[in-house]
Parts: structure tokens; C-alpha cells; sequence
């Protein structure tokens, strides 16, 4: 299992805390957002992983060099600035169509329970995680649900059609990956194609039925997009912070 993890926007909502340093590098409980991203991906059994810089790439590769993360490799998206993170997932396409893979938003902190539950229910091509709440806000990613598998997906979505939301996390199986990028690579193509969310592409592969959905209501997660978002961030990961996975790498004496 591939993961890729889009690390490219600055963040700028959460301004002044990334002025100059990028979303992913925040700091919760002594490690950045992305180490426990890594950690946790680790933890659930991903062997491989990227990273899609953009802001500030250079920090974040001096992150990960100095956590003893250097397995981790970056890809660098320097049209961060002028396009939505169709953009990111669109430059790595190509290891979507090596087999089995994920895609992780930069902002959304998971345990490696939710991630190992999210990989276990992706029984069709491609799979969106997804949660159920009380209420939903105009920035939840809002999906449509019809015998497990996702009918719409958008932000816009009235409160009558939203049955759940999209955490953040895609999980691709088989040919899934491939179907996927074919897809990215004929949205963003198309005039004004660079301001889409990668989801977009969801919603055009979900009226052909090969996306479905696993659901995770319940699991530890957190996405941290606001001011507000930080409190529950920070709570989350001190909670985490004695368990066995969530210990940082040990170095050789010699690293």
C-alpha cells in the first residue's frame, strides 16, 4: 500500500501560526502534524509513502530528514499557489496506477485503528472514508450514500441529500488507483480544470458506481483547518502521545 499525503497549502486560515511555516509542520504534543501522519500510516502497515510539498517545501524535508524520516519520499507541486489540490494529486498520478494506495489530506489527524478500518471496508475500486454527525457546516465535504457506495459527493450538498462526510482519506484497490488518475487527468484538462478539488473527480467516477464508502463514526480524528481546530488537535495527540505506535523512530548512533 502506497500512501500519499497532500502537504502543499500553506494554511493561511490559520495565519499567523503558518506566516512562514507550512500547515503540516504545526506542532502538536512534540511532533508535527505530518510526523503523526507517518506514524500512524506506519502503525496500520502502509510500506510506502509520499509527501506532496509545496509551501515551504524545503522545511519540510529538513522535518522529515531530522525525524529519522528520510524513507519518506517528497514530490514537489509548485503550482500550490495557483490551484487547488487537484493539482497535487494530479502530479502524483503515476504511482496511482502501481496497485493499492491512498490519498491523505494534510490536515486531517487519524489513529492507525481508523486507517487499518478504512483499508479493510475498501472492497470496491476506489473508497471514501467517511464519518456521520449531528450537523454539517458549508466546509464539510458532504457525500450521498445509496446501499454503501457514495452517489454524490460536494460541499454544496442540502442537508436532505448529506448522509455522511468525507474525513479527508481515499483508499484505492486494484485497478482503482488508475481509474482514478485517468479521471484527475480529464478534470483538471478541461477549462478552469486547476480550481477543483481532487474530489470532483470522486463525484464524476461515483455515477458509474465503483465508489463506495467505509465508515469510521466513532474513530479518533481530527482535521485542522481553523484556530478552533487546534484545541481538538492538541487534546487528541496528548491522548495519543503514551501509546506504543505513536513513539518517534529510534536512530542508530551513527544517524
Amino acid at each position: 500500500m502506497h500512501a500519499i499525503i497532500l502537504s502543499a497549502g500553506q494554511g493561511s486560515r490559520l495565519a499567523p501560526l503558518t506566516a512562514t511555516t507550512p500547515k503540516c509542520l504545526i506542532g502538536f504534543h512534540c511532533r508535527t502534524l505530518l510526523e503523526w501522519q507517518v506514524a500512524a500510516l506506519t502503525a496500520a502497515g502502509v510500506e510506502k509513502l509520499t509527501v506532496v510539498t509545496g509551501f515551504e517545501g524545503g522545511q519540510v524535508r529538513d522535518r522529515l530528514a531530522a525525524a529519522g524520516l528520510g524513507r519518506v519520499a517528497t514530490l514537489h507541486n509548485p503550482f500550490y499557489r495557483i490551484a487547488d489540490n487537484i493539482s497535487s494529486v494530479w502530479l502524483a498520478r503515476a504511482a496511482l496506477g502501481e496497485g493499492d494506495a491512498i490519498i491523505l489530506n494534510g490536515d486531517t489527524l487519524l489513529g492507525p485503528t481508523l486507517i487499518a478500518q478504512a483499508m479493510a471496508g475498501a472492497t470496491l475500486p476506489v473508497s471514501v472514508t467517511t464519518a456521520v454527525k449531528p450537523g454539517y457546516d458549508a466546509d464539510d465535504m458532504k457525500v450521498t450514500l445509496a446501499e454503501g457506495r457514495i452517489t454524490a459527493v460536494s460541499k454544496k450538498l442540502p442537508p436532505g441529500e448529506t448522509d455522511a462526510e468525507s474525513i479527508g482519506m481515499l483508499v484505492f484497490r486494484g485497478l482503482g488507483g488508475a481509474l482514478f488518475a485517468d479521471t484527475i487527468d480529464a478534470v483538471i484538462s478541461r477549462e478552469g480544470g486547476t480550481g477543483n478539488y481532487y474530489l470532483s473527480a470522486v463525484a464524476e467516477l461515483a455515477l458509474t458506481g465503483v465508489v463506495g464508502a467505509t465508515d469510521v463514526t466513532g474513530h479518533d480524528s481530527a482535521e485542522v483547518d481553523f484556530p478552533a481546530d487546534l484545541a481538538a488537535a492538541r487534546a487528541l495527540t496528548a491522548r495519543w502521545g503514551d501509546e506504543a505506535w505513536a513513539q518517534p523512530p529510534r536512530r542508530s548512533a551513527t544517524s
